[in-house]
C-alpha cells in the first residue's frame, strides 16, 4: 500500500456554493435527458501537446532506469523547474509508454519529501493521476487517490473537486464515469452525504452520462440514516434523470416507512410504483396491508386485499397473517375466524405464524378452549407449534387458573424436544403464585435450576408477592437476597412489600435493616414504604419513634399522606390517654397536612396534663 502527501495549500478549498442540508426536492422538468452526450475535450495547452518535450523525456527516462539509478540523482538538476503541468502532461501523453505501476511510483516518490524540492502536487494533478489508474483497471489505487482528495478538502468541497476532475478527463469517458462513481462513494465514506448528492446535481447540470453505481449506494446509504423521506425524494430525482426503476427499492421505502407508523407517506410511495409503470407486486401490498393493520387501520387493509384481488393479484398466507394479526388485537375474533376459514377453503396452509396469532387471540379474550382447540387443529394439519406457541398457551392457561394443564403442556414441550426458555417458567410461576400454590411455584424454581436456567426479576417479584401474602416474609427476603446476590435489581414496591411484611410480623427492627439495605442500595424510599414502618411502630405503642420517623420524613422532603396521619390517629387512639379516644377517632379521615395533625395532637396532650392536675 502506498502513502502520499498532499499539501494543504494546494487542497486548501476555495469558496464554493455549500450545500447544508440533503434537500432532495425533485426537479421542475419531467423529460428524462439524453443517457450520454459528452462535451467535446478539452483540448490540452498547445506548449503541452508535444511529446518530444525535453522535460517530458528526461522525466520519462529517469523513471525507466530508476532501478539503476536513484531518481533523486537522476532529477536533481529538473527538480527546482518541474511544474505540476509537466506531471500532468507526463501522465496524459507518456511519451516512453510507461507501465502504469512504474507512473504511480514515481508520483508517489514526488509526493514525498525526500527529493528536498519544492514541487507539490495539486489537486489537478492527483484528479489526473486517478483518471489514469482507473483507465488501467487499478481501481484500488485510484479510489484511494480520490479519497485522500475528499478528506482533505472536507465537507462543502464537491463543486470543487467536481471542476478539477471535469478539467482532468480528457477524451476517456468510460474512466470519467469510474471517477465519478468513486468521487461519490468517497464523500460516503467519509459521512459528506450532501456533498454525494451535489455530484449527482452537478453530473446532471452538465448532461454526463450516469453513473448508476454512485447513485445507488447513495440512495442506499440515506435508507441506513432512518431518513426514508429523504432517502425517497432523491429516489424521485434520480428516476426523473433516467435512473431505472425498481420494485426492490419501492418496496423497502414503504417497509421503513410502515414501521415507522408513516402511513400516508408509504400510501405515496405505493402511488408512486404506478406512476412509473411498475406492478406491485403480492409483496408490495403485503408491506402496505401489514402496516395499516399494525396500526388498527382495518378497513384499509381490507381496501387493499380487494383491490388485489380485483388487478389479479392473489393473496397469499401472508396477506391472510397480517389480516388475522391485526384483527386478533383488536378482539375481533368473528373476522378473525372468517378469514381463516376462507384461506383455508382457497388452498392456503396456515402456517405456524398464522396458528399462534389465533391461539394468542383466543387466550387474550379469554377463550381458552377455543385456543386449545386451535392448537389440536395445528397438530391434525401437521403445523409443528414453536416455543411462542407453547408459551402463548402456558401463559393463557395459567390467567385462566389451570395449573395442571400448564405443566402437562410443558412435558409435552419436552417431549417434542422443545426447551422450556426462561419465559415459559417465569410464567407458570407467576400463575402458581396468582393462585396460591408456592409449593408449585418451587418447584417450578427448582426445574429452572436443573436446567440451568437463571430466575429473572418477573419470577422473583411473583415469588415473593406469594410468600408475603400467605405471610412467610423470612422465605421472602430470603428471595429478596438471592436477587441481589445475582445481580438483579429489585424494585421499591418489593423491598416495601417485604418491610411491610415483617412490620405486620413485628419485626420491625427487621424492617429498619431492610429500609437501610434499600438506601445504601440506591433506592429512595417512598411515603409508602414509610407508612409501613409507622403502622409497625404505633402497632406496638412505640408512638415516639413514629413520631421520630414522621419528622425524618420530613426532613427527607417527603410529604405525609392521609394514610400516614391516620396510622398515627390509631397509633394514638390504641396507647394514648382512653378519654381522648371518641375526639380522635372522629379526626380520622380529616387530617391531611402536618400543621392540623401537630395541632390535634398538643391539644390533646394539654387537656390530658389538666386533668391529670385535677
Amino acid at each position: 500500500m502506498f502513502t502520499m502527501t498532499i499539501s494543504r495549500r494546494a487542497l486548501k478549498p476555495p469558496l464554493s456554493p455549500p450545500l447544508h442540508h440533503l434537500s432532495t426536492t425533485t426537479p421542475t422538468t419531467t423529460t428524462t435527458p439524453p443517457w450520454f452526450t459528452p462535451p467535446p475535450p478539452l483540448p490540452l495547452p498547445h506548449q503541452h501537446q508535444d511529446s518530444s518535450d525535453p522535460i517530458l523525456n528526461t522525466l520519462s527516462e529517469a523513471i525507466k532506469n530508476s532501478h539503476t539509478k536513484p531518481l533523486q540523482t537522476s532529477l536533481k538538476p529538473l527538480l527546482p523547474s518541474l511544474k505540476p503541468q509537466h506531471i500532468i502532461n507526463l501522465i496524459n501523453l507518456n511519451p516512453h509508454s510507461l507501465t502504469p505501476s512504474s507512473l504511480l511510483s514515481f508520483f508517489t516518490w514526488l509526493s514525498s519529501t525526500s527529493h528536498n524540492s519544492k514541487y507539490c502536487h495539486t489537486l489537478h494533478t492527483y484528479c489526473t493521476m486517478a483518471l489514469f489508474l482507473y483507465t488501467h483497471k487499478m481501481n484500488s489505487q485510484a479510489y484511494s487517490f480520490i479519497h485522500t482528495i475528499v478528506s482533505r478538502r472536507g465537507k462543502d468541497s464537491a463543486f470543487t473537486v467536481f471542476q478539477a476532475i471535469l478539467k482532468a478527463k480528457g477524451t476517456n469517458f468510460t474512466s470519467f464515469v469510474n471517477i465519478l462513481n468513486g468521487l461519490i462513494a468517497a464523500y460516503l465514506d467519509l459521512g459528506f452525504v450532501s456533498d454525494a448528492i451535489q455530484c449527482f446535481r452537478l453530473i446532471q447540470k452538465h448532461k454526463i452520462r450516469f453513473p448508476f453505481q454512485g447513485c445507488t449506494k447513495v440512495l442506499e446509504y440515506l435508507m441506513k440514516l432512518n431518513s426514508p423521506m429523504v432517502a425517497f425524494n432523491f429516489y424521485k430525482e434520480i428516476l426523473e434523470y433516467g435512473f431505472p426503476p425498481s420494485l426492490y427499492f419501492f418496496n423497502v421505502l414503504m417497509s421503513m416507512l410502515c414501521k415507522e407508523g408513516k402511513m400516508v407517506e408509504a400510501w405515496s410511495v405505493f402511488a408512486e410504483m404506478w406512476k412509473r409503470n411498475l406492478r406491485p407486486s403480492v409483496v408490495s401490498f403485503n408491506i402496505l396491508i401489514n402496516g395499516y393493520c399494525r396500526f388498527g387501520d382495518m378497513d384499509a387493509g381490507y381496501r387493499l386485499k380487494r383491490e388485489m384481488e380485483e388487478r389479479g393479484i392473489l393473496p397469499d398466507v401472508y396477506t391472510y397473517s397480517a389480516l388475522i394479526n391485526g384483527l386478533c388485537k383488536n378482539f375481533w375474533m368473528r373476522g378473525a375466524d372468517e378469514l381463516f376459514n376462507e384461506m383455508c377453503v382457497k388452498g392456503l396452509v396456515p402456517n405456524v405464524v398464522i396458528f399462534t396469532t389465533l391461539i394468542n387471540g383466543y387466550c387474550k379474550d379469554g377463550s381458552i378452549v377455543l385456543a386449545m382447540d386451535a392448537y389440536q387443529l395445528m397438530l391434525t394439519q401437521g403445523v409443528e407449534p414453536d416455543l411462542i406457541t407453547y408459551n402463548t398457551l402456558v401463559n393463557g392457561l395459567c390467567k385462566s387458573g389451570d395449573l395442571g394443564e400448564a405443566r402437562k403442556l410443558i412435558h409435552v414441550m419436552i417431549e417434542k424436544g422443545l426447551k422450556p426458555d426462561k419465559i415459559t417458567y417465569t410464567t407458570v410461576i407467576g400463575g402458581c403464585c396468582a393462585e396460591g400454590d408456592l409449593d408449585g411455584a418451587f418447584e417450578i424454581k427448582k426445574m429452572m435450576f436443573d436446567n440451568d436456567i437463571e430466575l429473572d426479576d418477573v419470577a422473583c417479584t411473583a415469588l415473593i408477592t406469594g410468600l408475603c401474602r400467605q405471610g412467610r416474609v423470612v422465605d421472602a427476603e430470603r428471595i429478596l437476597t438471592e436477587m441481589l446476590n445475582a445481580d438483579l435489581k429489585p424494585d421499591d414496591p418489593i423491598y416495601t412489600m417485604v418491610i411491610d411484611g415483617f412490620c405486620k410480623k413485628g419485626d420491625v427492627k427487621m424492617g429498619f435493616k431492610l429500609l437501610r439495605q434499600m438506601q445504601s442500595n440506591g433506592h429512595a424510599p417512598n411515603v409508602i414504604t414509610y407508612n409501613a414502618l409507622l403502622n409497625g411502630l404505633c402497632r406496638q405503642g412505640q408512638m415516639r419513634n413514629a413520631e421520630m420517623l414522621l419528622q425524618a420524613m420530613l426532613n427527607l422532603g417527603l410529604n405525609p399522606n392521609d394514610i400516614t396521619y391516620n396510622i398515627l390517629l390509631d397509633g394514638h387512639c390504641k396507647y394514648g390517654n382512653p378519654d381522648d379516644f371518641d375526639k380522635l377517632r372522629g379526626e380520622m379521615g380529616l387530617v391531611h397536612d402536618y400543621a392540623t395533625y401537630t395541632s390535634l395532637v398538643s391539644c390533646l396532650s394539654r387537656s390530658s396534663k389538666r386533668q391529670a392536675r385535677k
